[in-house]
């Protein structure tokens, strides 16, 4: 059997759509598992899609994964357990720390440069 591969295609209004093919040959009809949290997310649709060879995946994102911290979404090959593709997104407060730390830092880095680049151009003159 060929290897299949997941790619995404986009998410759009809370779907999450992605192209399912198989590497080589083509195989049978994919059989995939999308998880949330270890539970199945429920309205998974594969489909034979207008591409030869070529089937889509469509998946509502959970509301319940709507939530502070970082959430991650797994889509798997049912036939071997193997990893196809995922969704992670990172929501709330823990973001909005991490995002003002990461400025802080870059800011204070930017100065340093600046400074050294002052104190260079000086001492070269």
């Amino acid at each position: 059997m060929s290897e299949l591969t997941l790619t995404k295609t986009r998410l759009f209004e809370g779907m999450w759509e992605g192209a399912l093919t198989y590497q080589g040959d083509t195989g049978p009809d994919p059989q995939v598992e999308v998880t949330y949290l270890g539970d199945d997310v429920d309205g998974c649709e594969v489909a034979l899609s207008d591409a030869p060879g070529t089937w889509r995946l469509r998946f509502p994102v959970p509301k319940e994964s709507l939530s502070d911290g970082v959430q991650t979404i797994i889509v798997t090959n049912k036939a071997t357990g193997e990893r196809l593709n995922s969704l992670s997104f990172i929501a709330g407060e823990a973001l909005a720390d991490d995002l003002r730390a990461e400025i802080d830092l870059l800011r204070a880095e930017l100065d340093m440069l600046k400074r050294a680049f002052r104190r260079h151009c000086v001492e070269t003159m």
